[in-house]
C-alpha cells in the first residue's frame, strides 16, 4: 500500500493508465467503507483560503477532481483556546496526480484553489448532522 504519513495525517497514493483510448486515474488502495457522506466545493476565487474548520471526532478525505488545490491541516492542541503558535502542515492535491488526503479526527482544514474552475471533492465519516456539536471554527488568517 502506498500510503505516506505525516503525524496522523496521511496521503493515499494512486496512480493511472493511459493508452489510446484515454486515461483511468485510480486509488485502489482507498478503503471507503467509513464513508457516510461527499460533497464537493469550488471557490469563486483562486487563492481564497477557506478555513479553518475542524472536529473533534469526524474525519474527513480530499481528492482534487479538478485544477489544484493546497490543503492546509493543523492538529488542534485546546479546542477552547488553541495556541497560535501551531504550525499548520501543508499538500498540494491536483487532478493530475490521483491521492486522497486523510485528515483523522482533531485537527482543523482549510484549502485554497490554486487553478481557476478547480474542484474538491471531501469525503466524511459522519453524515451531515449527525455530530452538531462538532463543529469547530477560527479565522482564517490564524495561522497563515
Amino acid at each position: 500500500m502506498k500510503l505516506k504519513m505525516q503525524n496522523n495525517s496521511a496521503i493515499i497514493e494512486g496512480d493511472f493508465f493511459e493508452d489510446q483510448r484515454g486515461r483511468v486515474d485510480f486509488v485502489n488502495n482507498f478503503d471507503a467503507s467509513e464513508i457516510k457522506r461527499v460533497y464537493f466545493t469550488k471557490n469563486k476565487e483562486v487563492n481564497t483560503f477557506r478555513g479553518w474548520q475542524g472536529h473533534k471526532i469526524e474525519s474527513r478525505w480530499f481528492f482534487c477532481v479538478r485544477g489544484k488545490f493546497e490543503v492546509k491541516i493543523l492538529k488542534i492542541d485546546n479546542w477552547e483556546n488553541p495556541s497560535k503558535s501551531l504550525i499548520p502542515e501543508t499538500f498540494i492535491l491536483n487532478e493530475f496526480k490521483p491521492q486522497v488526503l486523510y485528515v483523522p479526527k482533531g485537527y482543523l482544514n482549510g484549502f485554497s484553489s490554486l487553478e481557476d474552475n478547480s474542484r474538491l471533492m471531501v469525503l466524511s465519516n459522519f453524515k451531515l448532522g449527525e455530530n452538531p456539536d462538532d463543529d469547530y471554527r477560527f479565522e482564517s488568517n490564524k495561522w497563515q
